[in-house]
């Protein structure tokens, strides 16, 4: 059941699957093989030459995946999606996908600090070149560093730790008045709270490892095709995608697919075949369970945000408290605008005292976890400036809205009261 006419919480239990047609069973059974026998020799090379869908090696396609895969591509509203084996992965073939040496990349600055050095290093070795903007919601200030190569711009819908609020559409906007793509991260908001395609992103992309697993036991990411960018429209930007193909077979993904599954058939067929950043298929299966439960547990992380964000903003001890569902914050109106059930499970804040009295603050809680991870049931504490972020330069830092104080949580499901009176005893030991 895919149909965009059945609401969400139907979707996340049923799209992309069907009862095992063998045993009858109802839930999506671990398909651990690594290839798949074919029929005949002409069944084969219609598998290989894209004229018939099917499995062929499990580095590219694997039946447990292919229901992930379909379920997070209904969720988002998009054509198809390609899961891997992580988030980092999931971005890097987003752009590798259309962007190769000698081509350029504009970014908003407040991102994650994984994908900050996965731009700024990484890439840049591979000759890709990217542009950071701080002011993320003024387009015109994306327009000011597009370049005849650039590709792409690239924003996270709520920021990572900044707890920003993206304007996607504005963006979006900007992007393709540049004639290239939106490609945007939707891991903290999950498709239950924001849905980017809707709002004219073209490409979305998860750690699936958070909230769509949601039990922190699992790594894997997904790349969604929204379907709607118009590759043919623009043959000279993206020749990857629209003149032949000489690794396989001379084959125009436009051409022979169309626009609107060009992007995600290209990724797969292409990067996944030669890269091999493979999910297995018990780690699909585990993050088709999580979504299974997505938009309860979605509800109740926002429910508990917002009760701690609430709380610490009437503490004296804290400078300032970053979340949307604030009426205080400056992304509010934005927050009602694209996130009107609510804005995320993660929140930051600044002590009185900075850099030492968040560090041990960290070193205090004792229901909050102290690592890297969010979008887990348990609650999640770290001190970024010197964990996700310690790579960035203080200039870095500062665009990313990271101060030296800052400390992050990602809320899970706990009792909100429990969790408070966790935070309370430790910001006490913060002030002696």
């Amino acid at each position: 059941m895919t149909d965009q006419a059945t609401r969400f919480e139907t979707r996340q239990i049923h799209a992309g699957a069907q009862t095992d047609p063998t045993t009858k069973a109802v839930v999506t059974p671990i398909y651990q093989s690594t290839s798949y026998v074919f029929d005949s020799a002409e069944h084969a090379a219609k598998l290989f030459s894209l004229e018939e869908p099917g499995n062929i090696y499990t580095r590219i396609m694997n039946p447990t995946t292919a229901v992930l895969e379909e379920r997070i591509a209904s969720l988002e509203g998009g054509t198809g999606a390609l899961a891997l084996s992580s988030g980092q992965a999931a971005t890097t073939f987003a752009i590798l996908n259309i962007a190769q040496a000698g081509d350029h990349i504009v970014s908003s600055a407040s991102i994650y600090g994984g994908t900050v050095n996965l731009f700024q290093h990484t890439l840049a070795k591979l000759g890709i070149e990217v542009s950071f903007v701080e002011d993320q919601n003024n387009p015109a200030a994306w327009q000011r560093e597009v370049r005849e190569n650039t590709k792409a711009f690239f924003a996270e819908t709520i920021g990572n730790p900044a707890v920003n609020i993206l304007d996607i559409q504005a963006i979006a906007d900007a992007a393709h008045e540049a004639g290239v793509p939106f490609i945007v991260d939707n891991t903290i908001a999950t498709p239950f709270l924001i849905r980017p395609v809707e709002h004219g992103a073209d490409i979305v992309v998860h750690s699936a490892t958070k909230f769509l697993g949601g039990h922190g036991s699992v790594v894997a990411g997904v790349v969604v095709d929204g379907g709607s960018f118009p590759w043919s429209e623009h043959v000279e930007r993206f020749p990857g995608l629209t003149e032949p193909d000489p690794s396989y077979d001379g084959l125009s993904y436009t051409g022979a697919l169309g626009d609107g599954i060009a992007f995600i058939t290209k990724a797969r067929v292409q990067l996944l075949r030669d890269l091999g950043a493979t999910l297995s298929p018990a780690s699909a299966w585990q993050i088709i369970q999580g979504i299974e439960t997505l938009s309860l547990r979605v509800e109740r992380h926002v429910e508990n945000a917002l009760a701690i964000a609430e709380w610490l903003e009437s503490r004296p001890e804290i400078v300032q408290v970053n979340y949307a569902g604030l009426a205080s914050s400056p992304w509010h109106e934005l927050a009602g605008k694209y996130a009107p059930n609510g804005a995320g499970a993660v929140l930051s804040f600044e002590l009185r005292g900075g850099q030492d009295a968040g560090r041990k603050l960290v070193e205090s809680v004792k229901l909050f976890k102290h690592l890297v991870n969010i979008g887990d049931v348990r609650s999640l504490v770290c001190h970024p400036a010197s964990t996700t972020h310690a790579q960035l330069t203080p200039e870095q830092q500062h665009a990313a809205g990271i101060s030296p104080g800052l400390v992050r949580l990602s809320v899970g499901l706990e009792h909100k009261d429990d969790l408070i009176a966790d935070l309370e005893r430790a910001i006490a030991e913060t002030s002696r």
